[in-house]
């Protein structure tokens, strides 16, 4: 019976009370002292009755604009859970699938009916069963959220690459009732590579600068070099310069990135440049863009090591032409050409020598087809191994 229907049939038997006890009063054979006491005390019952009648559809009133209220904050986190940025899936403790939202079916491309009821373990390839039971196990015992990078498949059999963290649901006594899952698919290398070139130039002011012309330099920034190719050196107390490294397309440089008093950038063709603040380097995704850029640098710098150790100017000159072309070599017809073009002043520098003893080594190069120029002084290399 609905409450409504209730307190309608306790307000009609009210009524008949009432009019019944005002029969008895109106009947002239009878005294007001003749009532029975029990037919007082059922209308005082049945007032009561009414009055809580009332209470009741007044609660009932709270009750169901409280449960609309659930209902709008449930769907909106439901909505929430649905559409978030990252895959959320909600499984028990062995690892079977009870809520997952939009973009976890999209990754795993499967329908949400099919999903629910599924082990999550199905999606893991068959030689990463063994870590994932044990990951699965390892949880359910922490108080910790846990991270795992893991291939996972889809459907069809193709295979992604993904970050998990996984945190237990623990109910009020901290017995785990359930495992929270997200996930994110990580971009094969190439993919990830390309997305770091965005993240440096991605709404950053570019600075332009000629060939030949000095780069200032500020300790609180980086350069990433974005076009073109930058000369970095030192110099003797005797004023020699000493080549120190070549930023050449996607490579990064700054005083912040050395310990030498004198520190020199230099445009050896027209360069374009974005500045990024130090400070940004506390952001995680940021400072693992730039990790292989500074890694990069640290290699090149311990080639010139390499280079400037070796005991005869011939050597040093043979190996920092092999050097530069890997570095900025391009294949042509004719051999290797080096993109840019480097003075003997230049090549001097880096082999620790006199810029007359590189023109005379060049000039026996040349003569001997190791070497050749092209129209535009740019190294041609020929049979340099």
């Amino acid at each position: 019976m609905k409450i409504e229907e209730f307190i309608q049939r306790t307000e009609a038997f009210h009524r008949r009370l009432a009019d019944l006890n005002q029969t008895a009063i109106a009947l002239p054979w009878i005294t007001s002292d003749m009532l029975p006491q029990a037919f007082k005390e059922l209308s005082s019952n049945s007032r009561m009755l009414q009055l809580a009648a009332e209470e009741l559809y007044v609660q009932n009133e709270e009750l169901l604009r409280t449960r609309n209220l659930l209902e709008e904050q449930c769907d909106r986190y439901q909505n929430l859970f649905d559409f978030a940025p990252n895959a959320y899936l909600l499984t028990n403790t062995q690892g079977i699938i009870q809520e997952v939202n939009h973009l976890a079916t999209t990754l795993f491309k499967v329908a949400k009916h099919y999903l629910i009821g599924k082990p999550l373990i199905n999606f893991v390839p068959l030689e990463e069963r063994r870590r994932f039971r044990n990951e699965l196990s390892e949880v359910s015992r922490s108080d910790k959220s846990r991270e795992l990078s893991i291939s996972l498949q889809q459907r069809d059999g193709k295979l992604f690459h993904s970050a998990l963290t996984v945190a237990a649901v623990r109910n009020q006594y901290d017995k785990p009732i359930n495992l929270l899952w997200v996930l994110r698919e990580i971009p094969e290398p190439e993919q990830r590579e390309a997305n770091n070139e965005i993240y440096f130039t991605e709404n950053r002011f570019i600075y332009k600068h000629c060939k030949g012309e000095t780069i200032t330099l500020n300790p609180s920034e980086i350069f990433y070099v974005c076009q073109g190719l930058v000369k970095l050196n030192t110099f003797c107390e005797t004023g020699e310069e000493v080549l120190t490294g070549l930023a050449a397309e996607k490579m990064v440089f700054g005083s912040s990135l050395t310990s030498l008093q004198t520190y020199q950038a230099t445009a050896l063709t027209d360069v374009e440049l974005v500045s990024i603040d130090v400070g940004e380097i506390a952001s995680p995704v940021l400072s693992h863009a730039l990790l292989p850029k500074i890694n990069q640098r640290l290699r090149q710098t311990e080639s010139f090591l390499a280079i400037s150790g070796r005991q005869r100017v011939q050597e040093r000159l043979h190996h920092l032409l092999l050097f530069l072309k890997q570095e900025i070599g391009q294949p042509v017809s004719q051999g290797t050409r080096l993109n840019f073009r480097l003075t003997h002043e230049e090549l001097a520098s880096a082999c620790c020598t006199t810029r007359v003893t590189i023109t005379r080594l060049m000039g026996k190069l040349q003569q001997q087809g190791v070497i050749r120029f092209d129209s535009k002084k740019h190294i041609i290399l020929q049979n340099l191994t």
